[in-house]
């Protein structure tokens, strides 16, 4: 699939329904960014290992809503550019996938954007150890997708995973990925 037609099949299906926000109002928002070669790639980022919170995960840029936060589109541009230098001018948000709730209570909404190749990023040492790009194509089936087993406060939890070449991408950055796979293939 081109970028053209990864548009297409993103904006051709109905806007999905989110959640309602959870308890307290713990609110975040990421950008799940496609990077528009003619093959579109997804532009993921490794989290700075000395960080107190998911310390070397894969992630999508992106965090909690600050009060002076109009909208959570705004969260979701502004920690882009605070973790990867890129301006609200650089980026195409063309929709949105289904809120999940996070296991410490947020409640985050996926903006999905567009991005054009070359694009030049400046990730942020302090919160960025590796920014780098996979080709959608490999992320588009639920069939590469796995349910693990994991225990949280001693009781079992279902994490989805999916191991791309060296990135072991699971848990809340890999449902949204599966999220995405499904809105665009229909399965």
């Amino acid at each position: 699939m081109n970028s053209a037609e990864f548009r297409q099949r993103f904006l051709s299906l109905l806007p999905p329904v989110s959640p309602p926000p959870s308890p307290g109002g713990r609110e975040a928002a990421v950008l799940v960014p496609v990077v528009t070669y003619p093959e579109p790639r997804l532009l993921l980022t490794k989290r700075a290992t000395h960080l107190r919170h998911h310390p070397g995960q894969v992630a999508f840029p992106g965090g909690k809503r600050d009060p002076a936060d109009r909208s959570l589109m705004q969260t979701a541009l502004r920690e882009t550019g605070e973790e990867l230098g890129l301006s609200p001018s650089q980026i195409e948000i063309i929709g949105t996938l289904p809120a999940v709730s996070s296991q410490t209570g947020f409640h985050v909404t996926p903006f999905v954007a567009l991005l054009s190749p070359g694009t030049p990023l400046t990730p942020e040492p302090g919160e960025v150890a590796l920014s780098f790009e996979v080709p959608l194509a490999a992320l588009l089936s639920p069939a590469n997708f796995f349910r693990l087993e994991v225990l949280r406060n001693g009781h079992p939890h279902g994490v989805w995973v999916v191991d791309y070449q060296k990135h072991f991408i699971w848990g809340m950055t890999a449902g949204i990925i599966r999220s995405l796979g499904k809105q665009i293939t229909g399965e």
